[in-house]
């Protein structure tokens, strides 16, 4: 019952109906499972390199090094998205998503579809 409720408050101050509220659910779930998947792929990338340049040459060793560094980059940048996704849902639950940390107005919907979890209105992030 408290969940409908906060789903009525938030269509009130968002404009956006139950049906908008799933679809945004639907999607935050759907990139979380996609950085997921992307978190599979990346494993072998991040493996440990091997040492040995009787095994293979100094150069292909400092490859291997340089792709191992940019997959951990890579990977740190899906965590802090997923971090961000995470917010997002639990602010979808609550009833605070869809408008600004800072002023307070509705984040258009269009920003929202492009980036669920957008915490501030175009006019704030571009300060």
């Amino acid at each position: 019952m408290q969940y409908r409720k906060r789903k009525a408050v938030m269509a009130r101050i968002t404009g956006l109906n139950d049906a908008e509220v799933e679809d945004f659910r639907k999607l935050i779930v759907q990139r979380l499972s996609d950085l997921d998947a992307e978190d599979a792929l990346g494993r072998e990338g991040q493996s440990v390199v091997s040492l040995d340049q009787q095994a293979v040459g100094r150069l292909f060793r400092q490859d291997a090094l340089l792709g191992q560094s940019m997959a951990k980059a890579t990977q740190a940048r899906r965590d802090g998205h997923r971090r961000a996704l995470t917010a997002a849902l639990e602010r979808l639950n609550r009833g605070d998503f869809g408008y600004c940390e800072e002023c307070g107005e509705d984040i258009a919907v269009k920003r929202l579809e492009f980036d669920p979890s957008a915490r501030r209105c175009i006019s704030c992030a571009s300060g």
